[in-house]
């Protein structure tokens, strides 16, 4: 039936075409089987054959409904001419009519087409009743009148339901519809926050490589120039230190944009890594650095987000801190590693500091589960504590 167009409806359907089927053997085939056994044998075999006929089309089309041969209007149509050759067989065949009824509803397409078999197979039923007392019938009889009744009110409430189904099916569309905008519009949210994620992702790998480097880059520049007239040495070392950064930063960008792997820090040297960053800062500022860096061992993202905060705290010592002497120190313990570094300058109010630098850190380590710790006051220099766990099931 076209009203049955959801997966869900179809089972629904198969469930109440196998219910049916049970309750029309029971109280219709059954009965009208064992109301014959004391008819005459003519009349016991020929109500007999059509029981049996019509039983297996019902199977036929139940179970293989697509087949060419036995089409459900053809089979309601049959279903009409027994139950007329029943009532004639049994005098008054109403109470198979009854029972029969819901079939003209479950096998046809429209309530048009049902409407129209059921009133038929009404029809044969009263005629097949009413031909059965000769040529003086008693009419109207109360077969006739139940069956009409039956017909009746099977029409009212056949259309009750088709109704009820056809407003669930809109009902269901318009469920299903909203949940694919739904859908649609929440992948576009996961997509345009994936975006954003990225972006502040790029952003700070940028601020922490390329902006951390240019400006390394032009502090050098400005000492260069102040120093190439009275000190050539100094300045041929300092042309030396950005031509280093120009390649470190050209090297960071190419990582940026996919071209190179991301592996700034080597499996398993962050001490070596952070050293050499120290010793580029100790020629660059000529600041006095003490370091105590064993070898630890961690995974890449790990090393990558610790030697990111000592970039970032390095570059904000020689912009901000005006410091003589800085101390870094790395230390590993029972399920994480943390990364200090102090220095004795001018310090700040921590809680009126406001700058990409240090926000960014404290997200990079919170993606990791981890935590940055900054304490400083005005004159009483900075000390800058990065705390992550460790978990040696995703080292390399």
């Amino acid at each position: 039936m076209s009203q049955w167009q959801q997966p869900g409806d179809r089972r629904i359907r198969g469930r109440v075409l196998h219910w049916n089927l049970a309750g029309w053997i029971l109280f219709g085939l059954l009965p009208q089987a064992v109301a014959v056994l004391d008819a005459s044998p003519a009349r016991r075999y020929w109500l007999i054959g059509l029981l049996v006929l019509i039983a297996l089309c019902h199977t036929v089309v139940v179970n293989r409904p697509d087949n060419p041969l036995l089409r459900p209007g053809t089979y309601l149509g049959l279903l009409a001419l027994v139950l007329g050759a029943t009532a004639y067989l049994m005098d008054g065949g109403a109470a198979f009519y009854v029972v029969s009824l819901p079939q003209f509803w479950l096998f046809t397409r429209a309530p048009r087409d049902a409407i129209t078999l059921s009133g038929a197979a009404a029809a044969l039923t009263v005629f097949g009743g009413t031909l059965s007392q000769g040529w003086r019938p008693q009419f109207p009889t109360g077969n006739a009148i139940s069956t009409v009744v039956a017909c009746a009110a099977g029409a009212g409430l056949g259309l009750w339901v088709h109704h009820f189904v056809v407003r669930s099916n809109e009902r269901q569309e318009q469920l299903t519809a909203a949940l694919a905008l739904t859908q649609k519009e929440l992948a576009a949210a996961h997509q345009q926050q994936g975006a954003a994620q990225e972006r502040e992702r790029l952003a700070r790998e940028i601020h922490d490589t390329l902006a951390q480097g240019f400006a390394s880059i032009v502090v050098l520049a400005e000492a260069a120039r102040a120093a190439v007239v009275n000190d050539p040495v100094r300045c041929a070392e300092q042309l030396t230190s950005i031509e280093q950064t120009a390649r470190e930063n050209l090297a960071e960008a190419r990582v940026l944009v996919g071209s190179a792997r991301e592996n700034g820090v080597a499996a398993g040297s962050l001490a070596i890594t952070l050293r050499r960053t120290l010793d580029r800062f100790v020629q660059d500022t000529g600041l006095t650095v003490t370091a105590e860096l064993p070898d630890v061992e961690l995974d890449q993202r790990t090393r990558v987000a610790l030697l990111r905060c000592a970039q970032e705290t390095l570059a904000n010592v020689r912009k901000h801190s005006g410091a003589s002497t800085v101390g870094v120190v790395l230390t590993e313990f029972a399920g994480g590693v943390e990364l200090e570094i102090t220095d004795d300058g001018c310090g700040f109010v921590v809680e009126d500091s406001r700058g990409y630098g240090l926000d960014g850190m404290r997200r990079r380590l919170a993606e990791l589960d981890g935590e940055l710790s900054v304490i400083s006051s005005p004159g009483d220099g900075t000390r800058v504590l990065a705390s992550l766990p460790t978990h040696s099931q995703d080292r390399p």
